[in-house]
């Protein structure tokens, strides 16, 4: 049972339209629609919000660390230590250079297919054995034109452009849809469910 809902991105103005960010727009988008109220709590690095969906009885967290995505994990490992949570209770939101815009996916375990993020997580955790909901921002060498010469790193720190925002907007909407199935356990029917969507 997912106890912990965390979304990836980095810190600062800067960075709020950043691909990168796609973990911290999902949690904005998730706090916004339950009316939950993300504070600062400094012993966990992050911002954090006690989160409840109609219907169901227990409480869940939502949280979005303050450090960089290379040291996401100091914050998650703090949580999840203080809180006695094992990793399989975690699911991570973060960007997917691998999955196009518009398509989100939701995973158990598995690699960190280089993102730096969960990298850090699986260090501090001691375990790669934690749910990931990856939302897709395309890659560089998919792009029709000369920007496909573009590194990866400058790729995720720019802003997307206006059609592949709103395919990722699509995409946000449509994996908040499926979190009552994600927090009542019923991850089969959601992972089904979303992918079928989008």
């Amino acid at each position: 049972m997912i106890q912990l809902i965390v979304g990836l991105g980095n810190p600062g103005e800067e960075h709020k339209k950043d691909r990168h960010n796609a973990g911290f727009w999902f949690i904005e988008a998730m706090a916004s629609a339950l009316k939950t109220r993300m504070e600062y709590e400094k012993r966990f690095l992050g911002y954090v919000g006690k989160a409840k969906l109609n219907g169901l009885e227990r409480y869940f967290y939502l949280l979005e660390p303050d450090t960089f995505m290379n040291l996401s994990g100091q914050s998650v490992g703090s949580f999840c230590r203080f809180h006695q949570l094992s990793a399989e209770t975690v699911l991570v939101v973060h960007d997917e250079l691998d999955l196009k815009p518009g398509v989100a996916r939701l995973k158990f375990g598995g690699g960190t297919g280089g993102h730096n993020g969960l990298k850090d997580i699986h260090a501090h955790l001691g375990s790669a054995n934690f749910w990931r909901l990856r939302i897709g921002i395309g890659h560089p060498r998919d792009l029709a034109d000369e920007r496909k010469s573009i590194e990866v790193v400058d790729y995720v720190l720019k802003k997307a452009r206006k059609e592949e925002q709103s395919e990722i907007d699509t995409a946000l909407a449509n994996a908040l849809a499926v979190m009552p199935l994600v927090l009542t356990g019923e991850m089969q029917n959601a992972t089904q469910t979303l992918h079928t969507n989008c």
